[in-house]
């Protein structure tokens, strides 16, 4: 994707994931998730604490150590929406910087371009709002060209992925199964 659309499908994956969570309702944030590891919450807090960083690293170009722990534990407080949605425009004002798809940004796992950190970004919100609309019982499809996306985003280190365990290993997609399909069955998800 060129940088154009890596922005758009950041955004977009943002708004979608930010509509689930406008709609959790007050019995559901404990509730389970496909994350077998986390509620509710706890997956709304990873994918806002994900958004959190994003200033940090792509704007102001900190390390993980120089971040330490501030995005560590509970970041939602008592207001998770609202939380999630000053996370979200400032993640999206800090990739959308002039500029700032051509950095450098530290990671877990070591430098890499902003760009790619911004589509592996897009595609956890992708998966993750899969993940929510299955815990809240809502609408589980999601838009095409975000599926697809994200499964041509995490298609070449999948294998990886499924080795570190933190993802459920990957299963056999349907023989007809859309790209939303594919992306699900291939991060370990039973749709």
């Amino acid at each position: 994707m060129n940088h154009d659309e890596i922005l758009r499908t950041h955004g977009e994956a943002l708004q979608l994931f930010g509509s689930r969570v406008h709609v959790i309702r007050d019995d559901q944030w404990d509730a389970p998730t496909p994350c077998t590891e986390w509620s509710v919450r706890d997956l709304v807090n990873h994918v806002t604490a994900e958004q959190l960083w994003v200033p940090r690293l792509v704007r102001d170009g900190a390390t993980l150590a120089e971040v330490g722990t501030v995005f560590d534990g509970d970041q939602l407080g008592t207001d998770p929406a609202a939380v999630w949605d000053r996370a979200a425009v400032a993640a999206v004002a800090a990739f959308s910087a002039a500029g700032a798809l051509n950095r450098t940004v530290h990671l877990s796992y070591g430098s890499s371009p902003a760009d790619a950190y911004c589509a592996q970004m897009m595609a956890d919100a992708v998966v993750h709002a899969w993940d929510l609309s299955r815990a809240i019982g809502a609408e589980e499809a999601l838009p095409g060209h975000l599926a697809t996306a994200a499964l041509r985003e995490v298609e070449p280190y999948a294998p990886g992925l499924g080795a570190s365990g933190l993802f459920a290993p990957a299963i056999e997609p349907p023989a007809d199964a859309d790209d939303l399909i594919r992306l699900l069955c291939l991060l370990g998800r039973r749709p």
